[in-house]
Formats: C-alpha cells, structure tokens, sequence
C-alpha cells in the first residue's frame, strides 16, 4: 500500500519542510543539481559554499547533526571537512 500525502499538491515555499534530498557530492568546480533549500550535515567539520546569490563563506565549527538552513547553489572539496552531508529542497 503506497503512503498517502495529505500535502500533495500545495503550494510549497520555503518555510515548509524539503521533499527532496540528495547525497553531496562536494566540487571545486561543479555546482549542485539544485540549489539546496538547505544542508544536513552528517560528520562534524567545516562547509565552504558558493549561496544561490553567489558569496563563497565558510561555515566553520559545525556538528553533526546540524541541519543549516541555507541555499547554495555549490559546496567546495577545498575548504569543506564535514562529511556525509545531504542537500535538500
């Protein structure tokens, strides 16, 4: 029996939860797929990131578990150590 979604077909902003989610795959030259809606991180470390307006930050410090509520459109190999992290959108 296939599970039933209540929410289906309403209209999605971006205060409402991710549908999406995809293994990172970290790049110093290729962008996402998508641009996230936001970052699981799996293994604490450090993220370097292109956002979906196109400042490169490092997020520093953080811990697994933390789900960071931004939108990139890149994650780089350089400057990024946390591991397992998940894009969602």
């Amino acid at each position: 029996m296939s599970a039933k979604d209540n929410f289906k077909g309403i209209a999605n902003g971006l205060n409402f939860p991710a549908t999406r989610a995809v293994s990172i795959v970290a790049s110093d030259t290729d962008e996402l797929e998508y641009v996230t809606r936001a970052i699981y991180i799996g293994g604490d470390g450090d993220v370097k990131v292109v956002t979906s307006d196109g400042d490169t930050v490092i997020f520093q410090g953080l811990l697994a578990g933390t789900l960071l509520p931004i939108r990139v459109r890149q994650v780089y190999s350089t400057g990024t150590t946390a591991t397992n992290m998940i894009a969602l959108w």
